[in-house]
């Protein structure tokens, strides 16, 4: 009987370790899942609260753009009363938008009088926004790029005489609109004493509204000519570097980092934005390829091919060392351009100056891709005689041509004595 009881005992005790054992496992089980529950529980409710959130700060940003949609449209507003009364356009929109050809319905007289004036088609000018968009034609590399905080400001020389006033303003318009506010100190207007009524009161008034304190300018009291209008514009420019321009351009985004960049690195450097064009009669903007600039005998600057180094090199966005400019376009450090003596105010006619500066720097120009700029180009007038083109005697006549050829020093000669004549 007390083997059988102990028997029964250990049975007994087997029986309920075995059902605490399985009791125990079912709670641990229970747990688990109690646990996977309440973080399922708590990560519903977590995505619940941030699509609460969202849909709040979704509702937020709607009612800022909303906003801030109103506010710019008030701002176009006010800003298009000051274009509309000068019968211009300004703001997004309309004709002529991504630099794509623009016509008008139908052409007038008056479209072709001012083609014969202005050389391009002012009247469709008048109706294409001064804020119009264009393409990005810079190399991908060029816009990847980082540029320094510390570049330095740069004042912006327009050099006119009898342009179309909305090719004027839209020239400032894309300088203004393209360049960042801390890198643009000015932006000077230089008049060569037009003879336009428009050009008078109309434009002071305008760029005084639309642009206090940072437009200026400036107007000769008699024609002076292309060259010496650019020098009283360099007199008038107070930041550390100077950009030259004709009054009928458009900027491209990006333009003025890597011009400042490369004189920063080195401000003996005169930078020449990369070129494109703008078509005289639809306004459109045509890429051009890569190049630099070289002349002809007659001494006028033309397009050539980059040197093979450039080409060896494979990169697009490289600059290209070039002997000569395009005078409509460079950008230099302002003590540096004084130091080297400016340019020739004895060049009567444009042209000379993308000779002359260029020998004098000896192929120190560059021409950055990545700065791109679009130039139109009105009816050019033809037959002008070599002496005229350039004035030789700031040259020297004889060495200048006999640099270039030994074969020529003949006409070095004769150059040299017509030099003489033309400036005593």
């Amino acid at each position: 009987m007390a083997v059988a009881r102990k028997i029964k005992t250990l049975l007994t005790v087997n029986i309920l370790v075995f059902v605490g054992i399985i009791v125990f496992s079912v709670y641990c089980r229970l747990q688990d899942r109690s646990e996977g529950l309440v973080q399922t529980v708590r990560s519903t409710d977590r995505r619940v609260r941030s699509r609460h959130a969202k849909a709040g700060a979704l509702a937020d940003r709607e009612a800022i753009l909303e906003r801030l949609d109103h506010l710019e449209e008030v701002v176009y507003n006010q800003l298009n009363g000051l274009a509309k009364p000068i019968g211009l356009v300004e703001g997004p929109g309309g004709l002529g938008q991504g630099g794509m050809a623009a016509t008008l319905r139908e052409d007038s007289q008056e479209t072709e009088s001012k083609y014969e004036e202005y050389g391009y088609n002012a009247q469709l000018s008048d109706r294409i926004s001064l804020d119009r968009t264009i393409p990005d034609y810079r190399p991908k590399k060029c816009r990847q790029v980082t540029h320094t905080a510390d570049l330095p400001q740069i004042s912006v020389v327009f050099i006119f005489v009898n342009e179309a006033l909305s090719v004027i303003l839209r020239s400032v318009h894309s300088v203004v609109n393209r360049t960042p506010s801390r890198l643009l100190k000015e932006v000077i207007l230089v008049d060569d004493n037009s003879d336009s009524a428009e050009l008078k009161t109309s434009l002071d008034q305008y760029v005084n509204r639309r642009y206090p304190g940072l437009v200026k300018i400036v107007r000769n009291s008699r024609r002076e000519g292309l060259i010496r209008a650019r020098l009283q514009g360099w007199k008038a420019a107070t930041a550390p570097v100077v950009g030259f321009f004709d009054a009928h351009v458009e900027f491209g985004t990006g333009w003025a980092e890597p011009a400042l960049t490369r004189i920063q690195e080195d401000r003996r450097r005169i930078v020449l934005p990369a070129i494109d064009n703008i078509k005289y009669d639809t306004f459109e903007v045509q890429q051009y390829a890569s190049a630099a600039h070289g002349y002809n005998w007659g001494l006028w600057c033309m397009y050539i091919i980059p040197p093979q180094d450039w080409l060896d090199r494979g990169d697009e966005a490289a600059p290209i060392r070039t002997p000569a400019m395009i005078g409509c376009s460079f950008v230099v450090d302002r003590e540096y351009f004084g130091d080297i003596g400016l340019l020739d105010p004895g060049m009567e006619v444009y042209g000379g100056e993308n000779i002359e500066l260029g020998m004098r720097l000896l192929t120190s120009t560059n021409a950055p891709a990545a700065a791109r700029f679009f130039h139109g180009v009105p009816g050019l007038p033809a037959g002008l005689s070599l002496h005229r083109a350039m004035q030789t005697r700031p040259l020297g006549g004889r060495t200048f041509v006999s640099t270039l050829s030994p074969f020529v020093s003949g006409l070095s000669e004769k150059l040299s004595d017509r030099s003489k004549g033309l400036n005593p």
